[in-house]
């Protein structure tokens, strides 16, 4: 169907991605070169394996198919009996070999799904495939972005890095739903401690977008074969993060949209995101399977990766681990959701809950300490090596040491914004729970400095008393236990 012949018509937007995920190993795929790159000098981890240097042979690494057959599981795909390497021929500056080696007939994984919410409906969406590689190197575009630049720097310090490209089918229908299915995507690869999303690229995204008429979509958003088919699509590159695949995706499909309406054929190309304009721009045109020249990679013999499957664990992934919590703590949807939210938060709820009551635990975690790490745009594993301190602090509050009020307002935001540990911030305000008699004491001197308050709590009027306990916790320095107070008040007054 030709362009003119849809420009009046409602349009669908029809995406399917490809994930680029670097795999958390301590060396390269296919030599000894570390991973750790990220604060190292241009092309200083580079070897002649990793080059492409003449007589220079892969070696597999092991860790590497050990961490896509654990992503094999979560996702519930099949893994077949045998894998094979190939190579993928073409050129590219950050590619030294010129040539990739990567699978392409027999992928390590096939015919996954994962389950994500969406507006709060949950979708299936389906995997084609996951698949093993190495990284090309990365380049640096001097004076401006890809389209405008002075000159390119190339770095080979990524190059042979564990990569595994996941690929879904075409079930988006908009760019916020690959933002949720990200999101997910990430949040099973920590669980599965395979990724760590603060690693410099260690998530980029290229998305296949292209738009059909409306009517050719099914009320259960399945889209026939022969309408995709018909459809270009254009490909988006360099694509690094959540928020940008929905910026860039949104960006395309309404250029895509309006291009259709004005009567333009869409052009089957290669786009790059532009994350400083906010635009996409036209690269290449779009290679096709046959541009690649695939053939295998005789250096790297078959591989029988079937009884990994059996062979190798994976941890409770965050879907189930957020229904045990519901389950086993009584906790609400909205708190479970936020203690799942990474592996290290999860496993930190447990290790309090195991000591404390499941409620106070999930306060203290979900509410005050994740709190106050995001408005300060931290992580919970910015302070890991703290943990047992936040827990000494949650034991001060449980033992009736400190207040609650204290604990939350004035000794958790200091420890994040002085380093400092519970007791030394107590310690030097001068927050320690006042006695029992000292609280009396206060009562006292509050009721007989304001006699108009209690005048008018005797009156009636409930703002009375809350001033009184007001007038007590500054004699005490806050460190009565306002619920106390209060009952201490009352008790008195009412006499």
């Amino acid at each position: 169907m030709t362009a003119q012949a849809v420009q009046q018509e409602d349009l669908a937007v029809v995406i399917g991605l490809e994930v680029h995920v670097q795999l958390e190993t301590d060396t390269k795929i296919f030599c000894g070169c570390s991973t750790d790159v990220a604060d190292a000098d241009p092309n200083t981890h580079t070897c002649p394996v990793c080059l492409g240097l003449p007589g220079a042979l892969p070696v597999l690494n092991e860790a590497a198919v050990e961490s896509a057959v654990k992503v094999g599981k979560a996702i519930d795909a099949d893994i077949p009996e045998e894998t094979t390497f190939h190579r993928k021929n073409y050129f590219y500056p950050d590619l030294p070999k010129g040539f990739q080696i990567t699978q392409y007939d027999a992928p390590v994984c096939r015919d996954g799904e994962l389950d994500v919410e969406v507006d709060g409906e949950r979708r299936t969406v389906g995997i084609q495939r996951a698949h093993l590689e190495e990284d090309p190197g990365s380049l640096q575009h001097e004076g401006g972005s890809i389209d405008r630049a002075d000159y390119t720097l190339v770095n080979y310090n990524r190059a042979g890095v564990p990569l595994m490209e996941i690929v879904t089918d075409p079930d988006f229908r908009g760019a916020e739903e690959v933002r949720a299915f990200l999101a997910k995507l990430e949040e099973v690869l920590e669980y599965l401690g395979v990724f760590d999303s603060q690693r410099d690229g260690s998530l980029r995204i290229d998305a296949n977008l292209s738009v059909v008429p409306a009517d050719e979509v099914g009320e259960d958003g399945e889209i026939s074969d022969e309408a995709l088919e018909d459809a270009n699509r254009t490909e988006v590159k360099n694509i690094s993060s959540h928020k940008g695949a929905e910026k860039a995706l949104s960006y395309e499909a309404t250029r895509q949209k309006n291009s259709v309406k004005r009567g333009r054929e869409i052009e089957q190309e290669t786009r790059h995101w532009d994350e400083g304009r906010g635009v996409t721009v036209s690269m290449r045109s779009k290679e096709e399977e046959k541009d690649y020249r695939y053939f295998r990679e005789a250096d790297l013999p078959p591989l029988q990766v079937s009884d990994w499957k059996q062979k190798l664990d994976i941890p409770e992934l965050p879907d189930a681990r957020r229904e045990r919590f519901r389950d086993e703590y009584g906790l609400s949807e909205e708190a479970a959701s936020k203690l799942t939210s990474t592996k290290q938060v999860a496993d930190f709820y447990e290790d309090v809950a195991g000591e404390y009551d499941p409620d106070l635990a999930a306060t203290w975690v979900a509410d005050n300490l994740l709190g106050e790490l995001n408005y300060r745009d931290m992580a919970i594993t910015d302070v890991e090596g703290r943990l047992d301190e936040f827990m000494r602090l949650i034991e001060l509050v449980a033992d009736d040491e400190i207040t609650t009020k204290n604990a939350e307002e004035v000794v958790l935001r200091e420890m994040l914004d002085e380093g400092e540990d519970p007791e030394t911030v107590i310690d030097r305000e001068g927050l320690g729970k006042a006695d029992e008699g000292a609280v009396e004491g206060a009562v006292e001197e509050a009721i007989e400095e304001n006699p108009d308050a209690v005048e008018d709590y005797h009156a009636g009027e409930g703002g009375a008393l809350n001033f009184l306990v007001g007038q007590v916790m500054q004699k005490t320095g806050g460190s009565a236990d306002p619920g106390s107070v209060n009952q201490l008040l009352r008790e008195r007054l009412d006499e």
